[in-house]
């Protein structure tokens, strides 16, 4: 969403993990302000990732989308950047959503943490789940920074 650009007053949310093997994906609502962990796509093919987002824009009918922008630690662009912008704009073009960016540094790594203290000691353990909690992480951040924010 544009700098000072109201928010959608109500409703659902679909918050996104973008990686190239696999895409996080997290739910959330703006009257409870909340964001829950749904699920991980594992498919890697544009037309195929793309149909399953699809569904789950069709059963959860969001009122936005949210995708973590990976940067450095130092905040500059890295290497995944540019392809995370682009899977933000084909989010926005094919489903006439708006759709904010959030810088996601340290999502992952606070995701692996929050899985390890609910016990889930062992990798094999916490890496199905990983990317969508990190979406969660992603989207709760992104409520959190809105909570105050004029609403349309």
């Amino acid at each position: 969403m544009p700098e000072g650009a109201a928010r959608p007053a109500r409703g659902s949310l679909l918050g996104f993990d973008f990686g190239l093997a696999r895409v996080g994906i997290a739910v959330g609502e703006f009257e409870t302000g909340r964001a829950n962990a749904l699920t991980t796509l594992t498919v890697e093919a544009n037309t195929a990732r793309f149909e399953a987002i699809a569904r789950l824009i069709d059963e959860w009918r969001p009122v936005q989308l949210v995708v973590g922008l990976p940067l450095s630690e130092d905040g500059t662009p890295q290497e995944l950047t540019p392809r995370c912008r682009r899977f933000a704009n084909q989010l926005g073009g094919r489903f006439g959503l708006p759709v904010a960016l959030i810088d996601e540094r340290f999502s992952s790594a606070e995701a692996e943490r929050q899985l390890a203290d609910a016990g889930q000691r062992r990798w094999a353990d916490r890496k199905p789940m990983l990317d969508a909690v990190a979406a969660q992480i992603i989207l709760q951040h992104y409520l959190d920074q809105t909570a105050h924010a004029p609403t349309a």
